[in-house]
């Protein structure tokens, strides 16, 4: 019998098709398009109804981010830009949420400076300055020897198409992924506020304007750095004072960026402040002046440079490194404020320091790809020898000389890497014997009478549990990388004295060879390191396109990396929730109006389900139940991101659906958890009200012993799949009566609820 229910299913980050998600062979999309759509068991094969006598339909979102070899190059390449956009939404919950953001898109901008100087760094000083005028550099080398015929200026003219060609990469890929994410236009009704930074908030998902806006700063910033590194290296040949002109200019453009970046209005979708279009206008014909007039004082007639690196160019490395260290500090301390003035069931993971440690994670992912290509390119141009201090070059090499900050960069990476790594597997081992404990515990309860034969299943239970526990002990291995990465940063001041690595050694250790020695094999053991970083994300991206299980990873890490707004960086990976959010809570809205809905969210589908709930007005969530299956809303979103899923938030999503809203959780899920209480059934739940009775554990696996009607005892389902197990048809059966009742609320019904009670 078919209920006037419609069960709405909404897969999660590297997800199904939609045939698996339905259960049946055949289904034909009813809405949407190939990228993200509707879709129904097509009629006349097969049943056409779910268990429960439910309408079935599915949301497959899952070719929004979907890709093979080139999808997974482009994210590792973008991860700096997409850890920098992350950081602004793992703030803590209260106030102060402006400030964190104009801090991040502060960094977030010096991350765009770091990208244009490693573009800069091998084009312009490797190349064009150090390499063309040396001729044992050119020798055997026509693709670089006509430079030589240019003077100074046109030739960095010449070579400065390279960085300038991939500003224009950049700007051409953001404009590109708007257009196709952000600028999707939702036709529903919400209730939410036009301008709050909540996920209720009206306009949130649509941030077209606000990506735009973004990007002519950042693209100017990009400009800036390109001229000012031009007009920095002819002026100190020249000393004229147009250069110093131009300098003053490009500074003032520079400033002004900054300016734009810390004001409120980047944030809002939709802001009253229409001066700042006219701003935007007046900021890109800025940029093309200057590049014009930079372009044109670079092709006036000098005397040739002296060898060396390039003037200027060490001292902006490193005033970006030292801008990032201080911007790190201060982001740690307002986020370490708000982490105080939180209340306790509100603290997150990191002791607050998420957008510090995702913000160091992006400027050190930055520092690295650049360090790596400066040293690749000019262990290629010295042919082979490794430009450093620590040993003499061969003879015949060019004098090259890449800035000391990236060396200081590469010994940063290679001691954070080995560090973090040996606090990781402490921590591992140290917490084994607690989760092994709290694994033994609930074996024991969901198992009192196990057979001596099932011992064996019993043990690998107790593993699974355990295993799945592992991911909340690595909260100080993150805070490791933090300092760290922050001392990294801040040593980097060495480099305003001329002092690296093996100078710092020479001088603390006495002149002994042996230090110095161990120094230069460390820095360069880090630079190796880094080109191999460049070598293995390429590999990476190789193997998603021939391996099912890398691109399954590289998908989670891209469809949670790109799940919030680009209200920090431009340039990080399109956000497709401002895509599937609005669609899906438009979907609701339509079928609402003739039936009833239950929206079921399985893993990170549970996070779109409860984000378009917050979008609905409330005469649509009277007509809406959620059910959550394997769901991170509190077990990581709450913690990494309780700005925006914490517990008042969970709330709201319970009251817009008056509580008809069930979750059901594994002890073996290593993602999903309990939303409100961890309670077991026939017990007293952790948490008052209606919200005490939303979650449901599931025992996991259903038996450790073989079943009459089968040959080997049930498997450990862990995370995937739930909606194939009979107590899910229970939850459905259950919430589909509250529909048809039309119940404000799961209290009295919960007591009837088959599935309350399944273990």
């Amino acid at each position: 019998m078919s209920r006037h229910v419609v069960e709405l299913r909404v897969h999660g980050i590297s997800g199904v098709r939609a045939e698996e998600l339905l259960d049946h062979p055949v289904v034909v999309r009813v809405a949407g398009d190939h990228n993200a759509g509707f879709y129904r068991p097509r009629p006349g094969f097969g049943v056409p109804f779910g268990p429960a006598g439910v309408t079935m339909e599915a949301y497959q979102w899952r070719n929004l981010t979907a890709g093979g070899a080139a999808r997974a190059l482009s994210l590792l390449f973008l991860l700096p830009f997409m850890f920098s956009n992350l950081a602004a939404w793992l703030r803590p919950p209260g106030g102060g949420g402006e400030t964190v953001k104009a801090l991040c898109r502060l960094l977030g901008a010096t991350i765009t400076v770091t990208f244009v100087l490693s573009i800069v760094a091998v084009a312009v000083d490797l190349v064009g300055w150090q390499c063309v005028p040396y001729q044992p550099c050119t020798a055997g080398r026509g693709y670089l020897s006509w430079l030589d015929e240019l003077q100074t200026g046109p030739r960095l003219v010449v070579l400065g198409v390279v960085p300038a060609a991939a500003i224009r990469l950049l700007w051409w890929v953001g404009s590109r992924s708007a257009r196709a994410y952000e600028a999707f236009q939702p036709s529903y009704d919400t209730s939410g506020a036009p301008s709050a930074d909540r996920l209720d908030a009206r306009g949130f998902w649509r941030g077209e304007a606000q990506v735009g806006r973004l990007r002519s700063i950042h693209v100017a910033i990009a400009y800036a750095t390109l001229d000012a590194s031009v007009l920095f290296a002819l002026t100190a040949q020249d000393g004229s004072p147009v250069g110093r002109t131009l300098i003053g200019a490009t500074a003032l453009l520079a400033a002004a960026c900054l300016a734009l970046l810390c004001l409120p209005a980047l944030s809002a979708p939709h802001t009253g402040w229409d001066w700042i279009r006219s701003v935007i206008r007046v900021l890109r014909a800025a940029v093309a002046v200057l590049t014009i007039l930079t372009a044109g004082y670079a092709l006036l007639p000098r005397p040739p440079v002296r060898l060396g690196a390039l003037p200027g160019f060490a001292i902006t490395v490193n005033l970006v490194i030292l801008g990032q260290a201080a911007l790190l500090t201060v982001l740690a301390a307002v986020v370490m404020w708000q982490q105080r003035a939180a209340p306790p069931e509100a603290r997150s993971f990191f002791r607050g320091l998420g957008a510090p440690v995702f913000g160091a994670i992006a400027a050190g992912l930055a520092a690295a790809f650049a360090a790596g290509l400066v040293y690749r390119t000019a262990d290629v141009l010295d042919r082979g020898a490794i430009p450093g201090p620590g040993h003499p070059s061969p003879p015949g090499a060019p004098p090259l000389d890449p800035p000391v900050a990236f060396r200081w960069e590469a010994l940063g990476a290679l001691t954070a890497v080995l560090l973090v790594s040996l606090v990781g597997l402490y921590v591992s081992r140290f917490g084994r014997r607690r989760r092994d404990r709290m694994a033994a515990r609930i074996s024991q309860e969901d198992f009192p009478d196990a057979p001596p034969q099932a011992a064996a299943r019993v043990q690998a239970v107790r593993r699974a549990i355990s295993r799945s526990r592992l991911a909340e002990q690595f909260s100080p291995l993150i805070i490791v990388y933090f300092v760290l990465s922050l001392l990294s940063l801040a040593v980097t001041a060495l480099d305003v004295a001329e002092i690296g690595p093996t100078q710092l050694a020479q001088r603390l250790g006495g002149g002994s060879g042996m230090f110095v020695g161990l120094a230069a094999y460390l820095t360069d053991a880090g630079t190796f390191s880094l080109g191999l970083i460049v070598v293995g994300l390429l590999l990476v991206a190789v193997m998603a396109y021939v391996s099912p299980e890398v691109r399954r990873a590289v998908g989670v890490l891209w469809d949670l990396g790109t799940f919030f707004p680009r209200t920090t960086h431009p340039f990080a990976p399109p956000c497709y929730a401002e895509r599937a959010v609005p669609e899906l809570a438009r979907r609701v809205s339509e079928l609402s109006r003739e039936r009833t809905v239950l929206l079921s969210g399985h893993s990170h589908g549970s996070a779109l389900a409860a984000a378009a709930i917050l979008q609905l007005p409330p005469e649509t969530c009277r007509r809406v139940a959620l059910l959550t299956h394997g769901s991170p809303l509190r077990r990581l979103y709450g913690h990494l991101m309780p700005a925006y899923f914490g517990d008042d938030v969970l709330r709201e999503v319970g009251d817009r659906v008056g509580w008809r809203w069930r979750n059901l959780w594994r002890a073996t899920d290593p993602v999903g958890g309990p939303v409100f209480s961890t309670h077991r059934p026939g017990e007293q739940p952790a948490v008052g009200g209606p919200a005490g009775l939303v979650d449901v554990r599931l025992r996991d696996p259903r038996a450790v012993t073989v079943e009459p009607m089968d040959t080997v005892p049930p498997p450990i389902e862990a995370h995937w799949p739930y909606h194939t197990d009979p107590r899910y048809a229970e939850a459905v059966a259950a919430l589909a009566d509250c529909l048809d009742r039309g119940e404000s609320t799961t209290r009295d019904s919960a007591r009837r609820d088959p599935a309350a009670g399944a273990e």
